[in-house]
Parts: structure tokens; sequence; C-alpha cells
């Protein structure tokens, strides 16, 4: 029986295969994964989010769309959340001058095909980011929002649905999870 040979591309690959695809791409250890995308509910949410958090931080937060490459070098992935915030000043890359390496917030809205990597590998290399203070997950199914958030003794996860506000340490933010849902049609799946 043979083994399968894994492709190794270099960073240098992915801004050039980035360049030409109309689809999203992420990088991680050599490897070029097309993103997938997202159904009318996906891109209503996160539009929903960014409204909302637009109004709530405070001006020195800069907020962007999943159009913004956040770049975890320690941990060598480079991927497209749904919405990044950064604290002050944005430091880019230095192999990447289009990707950050600082958000301090970031968000991502579930997907049938995507939300056990969302909550999986992929937050785990989101942990590995010294700025980060706080995840978000936006569920695509249910009114409910986990927030994975590092505290002093690591990282805690909360839920919160609809009724309830949302509660960040970051700078005491603070919001309803239905200011996120209201309107929107959810999945069924």
């Amino acid at each position: 029986m043979g083994t399968a040979k894994r492709l190794h591309y270099e960073y240098a690959d992915y801004l050039r295969s980035l360049e030409i695809s109309e689809l999203k791409l992420e990088y991680c250890d050599g490897v070029i994964y097309a993103m997938a995308g997202g159904t009318p509910a996906h891109a209503q949410l996160s539009a929903a989010v960014i409204g909302v958090l637009h109004r709530i931080l405070p001006t020195n937060f800069r907020l962007s769309t999943s159009d913004l490459k956040v770049r975890i070098e320690a941990s060598d992935l480079s991927t497209f959340p749904d919405v990044s915030v950064v604290c002050g000043e944005v430091s880019s890359s230095a192999i990447d001058a289009n990707a950050i390496t600082n958000p301090a917030l970031l968000v991502e809205v579930t997907s049938r095909s995507t939300e056990d990597y969302d909550r999986g590998d992929k937050l785990s290399h989101y942990k590995q980011i010294p700025a980060l203070t706080a995840v978000l997950f936006v569920s695509h199914r249910l009114r409910e929002i986990t927030v994975v958030e590092r505290t002093e003794a690591g990282w805690d996860e909360r839920t919160f649905r609809g009724g309830e506000r949302v509660v960040l340490g970051l700078h005491g933010l603070t919001f309803g999870v239905d200011d996120i849902y209201t309107g929107i049609t959810l999945d069924s799946r």
C-alpha cells in the first residue's frame, strides 16, 4: 500500500495563489485550503455583529470584515475570521504586510461545514495570539453566542442565549444576543 505525498507550499506560493483565486484561501504549515462560502444567514449574522460592535467599541479600536487576513506566527496559520478587532495600532506580519498579527477580538460565525474546525483546531491556533483577549462564536442554528475569553487563570468559555446579554472583559463591552439575531432567519442545520 502506498502513501499519499502531501504537497508543501512556501508562503510566497500562498500569496501568489491568493492573487489569482476567486476564493479565500487559508494557509497552515505549508498547506493551502479553500475556505467555505457562506449562506445568506451567515453573511447577515457577520454584518449584524459588525454593526453592533461598531456602536459599542471605543474609538481606539479598529473593526474589520472577513477581508482582513490574520496571521498566527506561532502556528503558521493565515486565515480570514468573519470579524477582527484590533485595539490601538495594527501590527502586520513580517512576511505578509496584508496580514495582521495583533487582534484583540475575533468573531467566527459558525456553519455546518466549519463549526467543528472553528471551535477546535482553529481556536487552538487563535489562542496562540499574544494580543487576543476573546473569540466569539456566533451560532448559525440557534440564538446563541459562545465567548472564549483569556483570563488570568487561562481560557474561560461562557455561552449566552436569546434574551441574555453578552459580557466581555474587553473594556466591559456588553450587548444583547437578540441585537445580533433580530430579523435573521437561521439555517435549519
